[in-house]
């Protein structure tokens, strides 16, 4: 009796192989931007002057810049 790959699996070929497949490489796309931090996430955000002290920090900005820009960030 010959088979032609069709017909294993009760029924569930074809389309569901490419589903399953395709599934799994989203899921492994996913875990690798997940663990490689590909983006902040909303609840870990930095906020303004977090973003203005590690400016300073890093010395891209001086102390006068830093001051003016913090007085702009004061609520």
């Amino acid at each position: 009796m010959m088979h032609d790959g069709m017909g294993y699996g009760f029924g569930f070929g074809g389309p569901f192989v490419w589903l399953f497949w395709i599934l799994v490489i989203i899921g492994v796309v996913w875990a690798i931007k997940g663990f490689a931090g590909g983006g902040e996430s909303p609840g870990k955000r930095r906020s303004a002057l977090e973003i203005l002290e590690e400016r300073y920090a890093k010395g891209e900005i001086d102390q006068q810049e830093y001051a003016e820009k913090k007085r702009d960030l004061a609520p």
